[in-house]
């Protein structure tokens, strides 16, 4: 049996613009920071022909061809993995909440197809495989980022160039500043999840079409990550939040569906009543987690009691996708 633990991602800046309709135009540049919420994908060899996958459902395919699960499909004909396999996922968060979970569950797929085999593969490797998948092969609307956060994981700087390449350096933040950073965010689930899909599929539409609010807004997000990566790497931890809300009101501004009433609501209960000094729903928008930065974890956490959002307590993930469990391999 082969086990493979790929964390979860909150994008810490720039998101948006690791989609090809901004970045083979401007160029693109996104922070993330990988976080210790996972996607665990179990692959062993099975008695009975066909692929056998259990994750939200169930299946039992005779062919590669026959598989419904698009992404399980993909890699297995990617990778031309034989049948008589069994593969189980499972995750610590649900699908739909803006933690990059299709990006994460198709690098953690593929590190764990590689390891069944008996192959090592790289980071780089995995996440450039995996983004081949979604957007090439699938043609999701989504971009490059969640990719390579799930297969390096810690803080990492991301430039998307013109030519599809991709340029990465870890964000250069002390031991001392994470640790400040991971003390004033919050994690609050708004109650529903949501695809990605329509957003996305938005803004790929209007900036192909050269909408100039559109872009204007991608260009100001790319600025505002930028500056976000000179205030984390400078100690300026206490910073972060207000350019948080310069993202929350400038990105509510970009795409109808990006936020909700009740989302609005809960985020200035946070900023009058619990001392938050900014935040943002992480992911496309519309649904999912919404990120906050306080100088009082408690105050925050009482002021949200009132909106019934579900508080997740998390870390900070450096180590990437990762073979957990290495019990026999396939024969080549």
């Amino acid at each position: 049996m082969i086990l493979t633990r790929t964390p979860l991602r909150i994008s810490i800046g720039g998101g948006g613009t690791d989609l090809p309709s901004y970045y083979r135009e401007f160029g693109g540049f996104v922070i993330s920071a990988a976080i210790a919420k996972y996607i665990h994908i179990s692959v062993h060899r099975s008695f009975v022909p066909g692929y056998l996958l259990k994750y939200s459902e169930s299946e039992h395919a005779a062919t590669r061809e026959a598989i419904q699960h698009r992404l399980i499909r993909e890699a297995l004909m990617a990778l031309e993995v034989e049948d008589h396999i069994e593969i189980v996922s499972l995750a610590d968060v649900p699908a739909g909440t803006g933690l990059g979970s299709s990006g994460s569950f198709t690098v953690g797929l593929l590190h764990a197809l590689y390891a069944y085999r008996g192959e090592a593969v790289t980071a780089e490797r995995l996440a450039a495989e995996a983004a081949e998948i979604e957007m090439q092969r699938l043609r999701f609307p989504v971009g490059k980022q969640d990719q390579y956060a799930a297969a390096f994981g810690g803080f990492l700087c991301q430039e998307f160039n013109p030519d599809g390449g991709v340029t990465l350096a870890p964000l250069a933040i002390s031991p001392a500043s994470i640790a400040a950073l991971r003390d004033s965010l919050m994690l609050f689930f708004v109650g529903k999840t949501r695809s990605s899909a329509v957003l996305l599929e938005d803004q790929r539409r209007k900036s192909e079409a050269g909408d100039r609010e559109m872009i204007e807004s991608l260009h100001f997000v790319k600025r505002l990550g930028l500056e976000t990566k000179a205030v984390l790497e400078s100690g300026r931890v206490d910073e972060f939040g207000a350019i948080m809300h310069e993202h929350w009101l400038r990105k509510r501004e970009r795409s109808e569906g990006i936020s909700s009433p009740s989302i609005d609501e809960a985020y200035e209960r946070a900023r009058r009543h619990g001392g938050a000094t900014g935040g943002k729903l992480v992911g496309a928008g519309g649904g999912g987690f919404l990120l906050l930065q306080t100088r009082d974890r408690e105050k925050l956490r009482q002021a949200m009691v009132a909106t019934g959002m579900q508080e997740m307590p998390f870390d900070f993930d450096f180590a990437g996708s990762v073979v957990t469990l290495r019990d026999g391999a396939a024969p080549r």
